[in-house]
């Protein structure tokens, strides 16, 4: 446990998890987080820590027969050992629900205690009786300074590191393995092993790690990034939150990181249009434009000229002004048609284009606004006195409720 690096904030002195294990009592639990942040090495923690069998299972090679069969034996060396069994299923998230449902039994009555591992959000992949029987823990990548102390380590270890090949890695380079590997501390140590193996020592038998090895053995840097669960949906929140927040650098920073990562413009492109609306709305009308803009041009340029497009599109709607009060206006109206009676249309607004509907009412009264000072009319438009737009106080919102102010004086007027 003492050689354990990361995760204090569930293995820390006193933290649940790591009373459980030195303690040799855990009941269910599922390990989630990104590649390399320790999940299967805090499964074999606890396969050294605890006196029951421990049975290993990878979910992309296993199958029903062979969960059954271990079950089974669960099951015996439960009546007959007097001896719980660990289940630990790696990537479990990709059994379907039959499979995660043949566990339920076992799992329930204690026969098997279950260690699932995922990189995917549990409460999205994993079915819910799973869930409500197991601990979870996130898992958090590991910072640039404990990649480092893993890796340092491995170089020092000549038992189960890389020791015997007698390395000595520059600060340089152990930086850049370090940050390139982004929290997943398999990558890192892989990359050290490769640029070891395939250096050759100087003529003190030596291996110099230096950076130029350290770029060679690393190649591109990853970025982990999903296309349509945790990290997709996390980045593109950020992306949305930033440019809301009017804050063009944070926005500029999640976009690299989208294209980076492969993401499909087309996403971007329609969270722009949605964003020039929902947040920036009335306050700058030509935000939408600028939006509807961007994605017109990606679609005709593509990539890699496109990402020019979409960073000029993404800090105009960075430093627009910000209303979403046309936004709450529908979301108000929109409550009251679930909440309240619906109101009817008022007869001089109903259609009165056909044979017979001036006999009926529809249409008589109404002002056509064209024929009227201002082009403007006080009659009523809805039937019922209610207000939903309540325009802000920026940009072009502005002058939209001086306008609204002096209609709806008028109007109130009449009613008074």
């Amino acid at each position: 446990m003492e050689e354990f690096v990361g995760q204090r904030h569930i293995l820390g002195e006193g933290k649940l998890l790591r009373r459980v294990i030195l303690a040799d009592r855990l009941t269910s639990a599922i390990f989630f987080g990104p590649p390399g942040s320790g999940k299967t090495t805090l499964a074999y923690l606890i396969s050294k820590k605890t006196e029951a069998s421990f049975k290993v299972v990878n979910a992309v090679a296993s199958n029903a027969q062979e969960l059954r069969k271990i079950l089974e034996q669960a099951k015996y060396a439960r009546h007959y050992e007097n001896r719980k069994t660990i289940l630990f299923i790696d990537e479990i998230h990709r059994f379907n629900k039959a499979q995660q449902d043949i566990l339920m039994p076992e799992v329930e009555d204690g026969t098997a205690i279950l260690i699932g591992a995922t990189t995917h959000n549990p409460f999205f992949s994993v079915n819910g009786p799973l869930l409500s029987r197991s601990l979870i823990f996130e898992l958090k990548p590991l910072t640039e300074e404990e990649i480092a102390s893993i890796l340092s380590r491995a170089l020092g270890d000549s038992e189960r590191g890389l020791g015997s090949y007698r390395a000595e890695i520059s600060a340089e380079a152990l930086s850049h393995l370090a940050k390139s590997a982004c929290g997943d501390a398999r990558r890192a140590l892989n990359a050290l092993e490769v640029g070891c193996l395939s250096t050759s020592p100087d003529e003190n038998g030596k291996i110099v790690f230096d950076l130029r090895v350290a770029e060679d053995s690393v190649q591109k840097k990853l970025v982990y990034y999903d296309h349509d669960e945790d990290y997709h949906y996390d980045t593109a929140s950020a992306f949305i939150k930033s440019m809301r927040g009017s804050d063009p650098d944070a926005a500029i920073y999640w976009l690299a990181k989208m294209l980076y990562a492969g993401e499909d413009v087309r996403f971007i492109t329609r969270r722009l249009m949605i964003l020039a609306s929902e947040d920036v709305g009335n306050a700058d009308p030509q935000a939408l434009t600028v939006a509807t803009s961007a994605a017109q041009a990606c679609e005709f340029v593509g990539l890699p000229e496109a990402r020019i497009i979409l960073a000029q599109a993404v800090v105009y709607l960075a430093l627009a002004p910000k209303s979403n009060a046309s936004y709450m206006a529908l979301e108000k109206a929109r409550g009251d048609l679930e909440n309240d009676s619906v109101q009817e249309v008022p007869a001089h607004l109903r259609d009165a284009n056909y044979r017979g509907a001036k006999k009926i009412g529809h249409g008589e009264g109404y002002e056509y606004v064209h024929n009227l000072p201002g082009q403007f009319s006080d009659q009523s438009y809805l039937g019922v006195s209610k207000i939903y737009y309540e325009p802000g106080t920026a940009g072009f919102e502005k002058e939209l409720a001086e306008r609204l102010k002096k209609w709806r004086s008028l109007k109130n007027g009449k009613n008074a």
